[in-house]
């Protein structure tokens, strides 16, 4: 008999608690553990709402319906969190909506996503740890300051959270990915999510040669071929950052950034 989603959910909940906290307490082993039970979670998540689908479509089929009818019904920061984790990458707000868009029903607004981060952080000073997620911010390798316009997901590791030279483009090899999965689990995918893949796809080589429309599975392939080039180098640089944010900077500095480069700023212009 199949677990109903809601009981998927709160058991994804529960996951995303321990991973946090065995990664608080530097026990990498049974973080790996708890992540890869988080993963088998998810997907078979993915798998039940992708059952309700074809069952909601099959009792009342109709023409270019969207893809998330519930998905109107969830506030912003429910919109928010469900498209970083489909990106499962650091992602500014306007890659956040465009994602959201391609592959949920119902607007997301921009302007809301302005002052989101501020509030979780209230939120979490307020009542640490008090929500089963934050969205925090990624924090820059060299200052470990909040990375300008980049939101994430307070579960996801350190080591995803952190923005080095190279993490920019890595990042956006893997939203690529990422995007090309998502619309290849769509029976139907819309005009809106193959236009955000060959968006992705125009800025990798070898993702489309020649076409105006983007193969998932080419994209797919051409950008693990480049994420071959940069992935050892930008892991290394990211677990270096991610060492050092666990030895200097409290829980809040963790998710929401070290405030030290604002207060060197402010005494080098003063």
């Amino acid at each position: 008999m199949s677990v109903p989603p809601e009981i998927m959910e709160r058991r994804i909940d529960e996951l995303r608690t321990a991973v946090r906290r065995a990664a608080t307490a530097g026990d990498r082993v049974r973080s790996r553990e708890l992540r890869a039970q988080l993963r088998a979670a998810e997907r078979e998540w993915d798998d039940a709402v992708a059952r309700l689908e074809r069952e909601s479509a099959s009792a009342a089929p109709r023409e270019n319906a969207p893809m998330q009818q519930p998905g109107q019904l969830l506030p912003a920061r429910e919109q928010v969190h469900q498209a970083l984790t489909l990106i499962g990458v650091p992602a500014a707000p306007r890659l956040v909506v465009a994602v959201h868009g391609a592959f949920s029903a119902g607007p997301l607004a921009g302007s809301k996503l302005t002052s989101l981060r501020r509030d979780e952080e209230r939120s979490f000073r307020s009542a640490p740890y008090a929500r089963a997620y934050y969205l925090c911010a990624a924090l820059t390798a060299d200052w470990l300051a909040p990375a300008r316009g980049l939101l994430a997901v307070s579960t996801w590791p350190l080591e995803k959270r952190v923005i080095g030279p190279l993490s920019p483009r890595v990042d956006y090899l893997m939203a690529a990915i990422a995007v090309a999965d998502g619309v290849q689990r769509i029976p139907n995918p819309g005009a809106g999510a193959l236009a955000l893949l060959w968006r992705f796809g125009v800025n990798i080589p070898g993702a489309q040669p020649g076409s105006s429309h983007a193969d998932p599975a080419l994209v797919v392939q051409a950008a693990l071929a480049e994420l071959e080039v940069h992935r050892e180098a930008d892991a290394g640089h990211r677990r270096a950052a991610a060492d050092r944010a666990r030895d200097q900077l409290d829980d809040a500095g963790q998710l929401f950034g070290s405030r030290l480069r604002t207060t060197a700023r402010s005494v080098d212009g003063g």
